[in-house]
């Protein structure tokens, strides 16, 4: 299926040496990790309080009960395993291809995939730090914890993740938009385009070639020179690296 994109996709990616790919939560799905807004995603689903209420810095600070009940359950999927989009772009990062991966998702899946240079927008969930002491602690710590994961010191521990009401880091902010501005070649990959200020970044593009590949619609138009209307996977699983 979508041969004639995915060769339209290859003219495009043989003329390109300076690559980004800009992804959303799009590119999880085929690995079996739920989105947030499409029509069986979390924020379909009926809760005590709505996910926008459960992820944001002010309930994680009144009610961490609540938060990590949810936040395991809905937002740590540790046996997740790379997808073909995310093996793929290891792979055109490998070959020089692809100078970064600037990614809205949490997982850890495109490092877990072999690509280095990951600018992790909203933060990992496999990075978790004592709020007293600032100790160090992974994902599976968190996971397997019994209610509010504490450090050895007594402190409660937080996600290295970006809650709403919080402000994204300032280093990877100015690093994606370096590696943006410098691309010949922005592939936008599985996200609907409606989270800012991320979202913005891509007005920073001056390239050759702008893509897009998502299941559905973007919230904006952004003049691609390709839109694929495809589950990422299938697409970039069908390009050849030379």
């Amino acid at each position: 299926m979508y041969e004639k994109e995915a060769e339209q996709l290859q003219t495009i990616i043989d003329d390109s040496e300076r690559i980004v790919f800009f992804g959303g939560a799009g590119v999880s799905t085929e690995s079996d990790i739920p989105d947030f807004r499409s029509a069986d995603g979390l924020y379909r689903q009926k809760y005590k309080y709505s996910p926008e209420q459960i992820v944001s810095h002010s309930f994680f600070v009144q009610n961490p009960e609540g938060f990590y009940e949810f936040y395991k359950e809905k937002m740590m999927f540790l046996d997740a395993k790379p997808n073909a989009a995310h093996r793929k772009l290891a792979e055109l990062e490998a070959a020089g291809k692809l100078i970064a991966v600037i990614t809205q998702n949490i997982d850890g899946l495109h490092q877990a995939a072999g690509s280095k240079n990951v600018l992790e927008l909203h933060g990992s969930i496999h990075r978790n730090y004592c709020m007293k002491c600032h100790k160090f602690y992974d994902a599976a710590y968190v996971k397997h914890a019994d209610g509010i994961p504490r450090c050895s010191c007594g402190g409660m521990l937080k996600p290295d993740v970006v809650l709403y009401e919080e402000g994204l880091d300032s280093a990877v902010i100015n690093k994606s938009v370096k590696a943006i501005s410098e691309a010949d070649t922005l592939i936008i990959g599985g996200t609907s385009l409606i989270v800012y200020p991320a979202a913005g970044f891509i007005d920073y593009f001056r390239g050759k070639h702008l893509v897009v590949i998502n299941k559905g619609a973007t919230a904006r138009e952004v003049g691609a020179e390709l839109t694929i209307a495809a589950p990422i996977g299938e697409i970039l699983g069908q390009i050849k690296v030379q």
